[in-house]
């Protein structure tokens, strides 16, 4: 099994830099595979429930020889129909055993959100605040017991 903790870092990377987003991509990873297994084999699209969190979405959108893209979002409780709620686009790399945030929702409803956002505006910087946005929701995530797995597919109705 993977381990983050264990993802040797530079000595000579410094915070926000190109090397320690990387590493942060790589952590990513690792956290994605705990949730969701092997990586190179997802497809379709996922629920996963927990008795602590709301429903977890995965959605496979696209599908590459060296690269997988998909959706992930939750259900939150809505007056009439649950509402998809961070709706972030990741990419996995699988030979360079990476993932990145790619995009989140255009606009916040969370005044923390609306305002981490504005406050990237290089784009490193909001590349770094996506990611590590998904790399702390991804181990909340585990924490709350959300796992992926074959038998949490949503097969098509026919």
């Amino acid at each position: 099994m993977l381990d983050d903790t264990l993802t040797l870092v530079s000595w000579r990377t410094r915070p926000r830099s190109f090397v320690a987003l990387m590493a942060l991509y790589e952590s990513n990873y690792i956290r994605l595979n705990w949730l969701a297994g092997d990586l190179r084999a997802l497809q379709g699209k996922h629920r996963s429930s927990s008795p602590e969190d709301c429903d977890l979405v995965l959605s496979v959108t696209e599908r590459a020889a060296y690269t997988t893209t998909l959706n992930l979002t939750y259900l939150l409780p809505g007056p009439q129909q649950p509402q998809e709620f961070p709706d972030m686009h990741v990419r996995i790399y699988h030979d360079a055993r990476l993932v990145e945030a790619q995009e989140w929702a255009h606009a916040h409803h969370s005044s923390v959100l609306r305002a981490l956002r504005s406050r990237a505006e290089r784009e490193l910087d909001q590349r770094w605040a996506r990611n590590m946005m998904l790399n702390k929701w991804l181990e909340y995530c585990l924490e709350r017991g959300h796992r992926f797995s074959p038998a949490t597919r949503i097969r098509a109705s026919s």
